[in-house]
């Protein structure tokens, strides 16, 4: 690992790595850059590693059995996924989608280190987090769809977007979003008309802004 690959891993995560775990991750880490819309992790291969993200975001989607997407959660810097580290504790297959949602760069643990370093106070703590913060954000994507309209949960979506991007104005077409939200385009650019309407958002060809 290159020097700013370091200095990025003990940036986002010294404060919570003692010393000794940061000088492992250093050593048997794998530095992966990904670009926007590659896939990391799909359905259905077997999971070999575990991101620890230094920059960018990353999405987690789940699949359903006629194939349609819903979007899950999204990971950023400093974040590991807990499905993931579900299918490597348990040496299974994937049940989820990982991809890059912008530019990315991360660090993959090996599987074989993920039990390794429990001696790891920190490790330990850290793996938790990670379950209880995405669990969280599942709960969270289920009383959208238990207890949420369409437009509630599209405007949700939108400002999560501007979140993790940084940048109210978003290059994604009324697909891309109707896939996520696992709804049709046409709901979907009903919906934005009627923000547009309402001063929400400002909508262009395959971008948006919102307000």
């Amino acid at each position: 690992m290159e020097l700013k690959q370091q200095d990025l891993l003990k940036l986002h995560y010294g404060n919570r790595f003692e010393d000794k775990l940061i000088e492992a991750i250093i050593q048997d880490g794998i530095y992966k850059s990904v670009k926007q819309g590659d896939v990391l992790m799909d359905f259905g291969l077997r999971v070999s590693s575990m991101p620890l993200l230094l920059n960018g975001a990353i999405k987690i989607l789940r699949r359903d059995e006629e194939g349609r997407e819903l979007l899950l959660y999204f990971l950023e810097k400093g974040d590991t996924c807990a499905m993931t580290l579900t299918c490597c504790l348990g040496d299974s297959i994937s049940q989820i989608k990982a991809e890059a949602e912008m530019d990315t760069e991360l660090v993959l643990i090996p599987i074989q280190r993920m039990e390794d370093w429990l001696i790891y106070k920190t490790w330990r703590d850290f793996v938790f987090d990670s379950y209880n913060a995405r669990l969280y954000e599942m709960l969270d994507v289920i009383d959208n769809l238990a207890f949420h309209n369409m437009n509630e949960r599209l405007l949700k979506y939108l400002q999560n977007k501007v979140l993790i991007t940084k940048n109210r104005m978003l290059s994604i077409s009324h697909q891309d979003i109707a896939a996520e939200l696992n709804t049709s385009r046409v709901v979907i650019s009903r919906l934005l008309k009627q923000f547009e309407k309402e001063g929400k958002v400002i909508l262009h060809r395959n971008r948006l802004e919102l307000k």
